[in-house]
């Protein structure tokens, strides 16, 4: 009786498999099935609409619609079907919003073309919807500058999508058109009396053999150009660049002609050269190129000269005559040499390193009552650091500043190019005005990729929102430093030990990653350059650790390390690794 019953069992244990096991590998072959029915439901949908201006003067018919492309980028998210609802769901909500009129369809469109070009940033469909996003800020939004913006990110970021040609179309008629519109508010604004006119206030500048950099500062912003002019020997005049500053006017006060020295630059000169225009010469020794680009708050007019590539070299070469003979073979070396630093070990690439210490003296950067500030804690770690950097790697350090005073930020981006520093690390604490944002951030130098980064912008570089997104500073920025990638892997780098480090000794570290975002303190700079926000001062948890030594030491561990494994990247390179 027993066996009888086993075997019974047995029979519909097998017709359970048999059924069941079958149901399951259909259910797997329908997944890209089901996703293709449910975009061509939703296509089917969206061309009834289309063909009807009856429907489409409801808005339940388009949210209809909406919904079923949905259906797909929510239940089959990885699917190639899923980038082509997100793509069209932000069309429908395009057109919706000629009918509707309403601020949020816009919204919803930019925030699904978004989230295809951060998602399926390789899918073919990713130009385009950042080809759209500009099309939304010229056509819907009246921002030409965002738009202008939106349409370089589709070049820089899809250089080989289809859609960049579209968008350098677009910028170039951006760009005619906000250039009329300057011209226009000028001559509105431009009149007789001094009033109208910007003060030209002073004129810095720092020197080397192979860099110098020369600031112009004024009272409010202004429009301005350069030109080069040639040696004239028959009276005497070396090789010029000049600025001529319009609506501008430089009073008596200011010296005539200041002396430059290092090599590249013989004297600066200001005059005003016309009623309205002031114009500044450099008298140019020997130069290889140079750069100018502008700041805000205060708005000062920045001129980068460098040297011809070799000359430095070449110079030192010449002043030596004595030779040496030539060693054949490699000396042999009884005992270790103890006094080699790591640096050196690890194939000299990184030697001096600048440290920035962020804000100070008259700007107190990030503060809260009870005498909290920003400035007093990176002051605080910038000195652990430097004394952490000289002692595991063997690398010169310097700050920025030792003491609570003020330096402007272009001066310190200088000050790390006159020193001739391989490395330039700005230490700065981060805000919200929400308590319960935390987590640790490493930024580079280069177009803000996301809202809150240009915020962090915009309070590290002490302006306005307005003024980051300003197409003159973002574009000068990417043009000028020739680091991005080099300073992107440092910062990936620093990022990924800091927050090792954190976590071995505290809970709950959260990373918020490498990001990039235009920091006047990182522009111009010639070293690999990063800006690493070490916490948030508004967060109860981390304002309690930024103030306490031990955490000050573990960031600087961790930021140590994160040095540590960029040279050796370096020298992996370097060896062909």
């Amino acid at each position: 009786m027993k066996s009888r019953s086993d075997h019974v069992i047995f029979i519909v244990l097998c017709l359970c498999i048999g059924f069941f096991l079958p149901a399951g590998f259909q259910a797997l072959a329908k997944g890209s099935i089901s996703a293709k029915s449910l975009l061509k439901a939703a296509d089917t949908c969206a061309k009834s609409l289309y063909r009807s201006r009856e429907k489409m003067r409801f808005r339940h018919n388009w949210e209809r619609c909406i919904e079923k492309y949905k259906r797909v980028y929510t239940r089959y998210p990885r699917s190639d079907e899923a980038a082509w609802a997100l793509y069209r769901s932000g069309r429908l909500y395009t057109r919706l919003y000629k009918y509707s009129g309403m601020e949020r369809d816009l919204d919803r469109a930019l925030s699904l073309f978004r989230k295809l070009v951060k998602d399926y940033e390789s899918h073919r469909l990713a130009d385009d919807a950042q080809y759209r996003i500009g099309e939304i800020f010229y056509y819907y939004k009246n921002s030409p500058t965002q738009a202008y913006v939106e349409f370089l990110k589709t070049e820089i970021k899809f250089p080989s999508g289809d859609m960049r040609p579209k968008a350098r179309a677009m910028m170039d008629r951006l760009a005619a058109a906000m250039s009329k519109k300057a011209e226009r508010k000028e001559k509105k604004k431009s009149g007789d009396s001094r009033s109208a006119l910007a003060r030209v206030t002073n004129i810095r500048h720092w020197s080397t053999p192979t860099y110098t950099r020369v600031v112009i500062d004024l009272e409010k912003p202004v429009k301005y150009q350069s030109h080069i002019l040639k040696a004239d020997p028959n009276h005497e005049k070396p090789r010029r660049l000049y600025v001529d500053i319009q609506n501008a006017f430089v009073n008596n006060d200011i010296e005539s002609s200041i002396p430059i020295r290092g090599g590249l630059l013989k004297r600066a000169r200001a005059a005003q050269n016309k009623k309205d225009t002031v114009r500044v010469v450099l008298d140019i020794n020997s130069i290889g190129g140079y750069k100018i680009f502008h700041l805000y708050d205060p708005f000062r007019i920045v001129v980068d000269v460098r040297g011809r590539e070799g000359a430095a070299s070449k110079r030192i070469a010449g002043g030596s005559k004595k030779t040496r003979p030539v060693r054949k073979g490699i000396r042999k070396v009884e005992k270790p040499d103890k006094s080699v630093s790591l640096a050196r070990q690890l194939g000299l690439t990184v030697k001096r390193i600048v440290i920035d210490p962020g804000h100070g003296g008259k700007d107190p950067g990030c503060f809260l009552k009870g005498g909290i500030k920003e400035k007093d804690i990176v002051l605080q770690m910038a000195k652990i650091l430097a004394a952490k950097i000289k002692k595991k790697l063997g690398c010169e350090v310097i700050l920025t500043r030792t003491r609570d005073v003020f330096i402007p930020l272009d001066e310190r981006t200088a000050f790390a190019n006159t020193k001739k520093a391989d490395l330039f690390i700005s230490l700065h604490i981060n805000a919200h005005k929400k308590p319960g944002v935390h987590g640790l951030e490493t930024y580079f130098l280069n177009m803000a990729t996301d809202a809150r980064a240009v915020m962090v912008a915009a309070r590290e570089n002490a302006t306005s929102e307005k003024n980051i997104s300003d197409l003159q500073v973002i574009l000068n920025s990417l043009l000028l430093n020739t680091k991005i990638t080099e300073s992107s892997r440092l910062a990936a780098a620093v990022q990924k030990s800091m927050v090792y480090e954190a976590r071995r000794r505290y809970r709950n570290i959260k990373s918020l990653g490498v990001k990039q975002a235009p920091f006047y303190v990182l522009i111009g700079a010639e070293m690999p350059a990063i800006l690493v926000e070490t916490g948030f001062i508004t967060n109860p948890t981390e304002r309690k650790r930024l103030l306490s030594h031990s955490y000050q030491e573990t960031l600087s561990n961790g930021i140590v390390k994160g040095v540590a494994r960029y040279i050796q990247s370096i020298e992996q390179t370097f060896k062909g690794g």
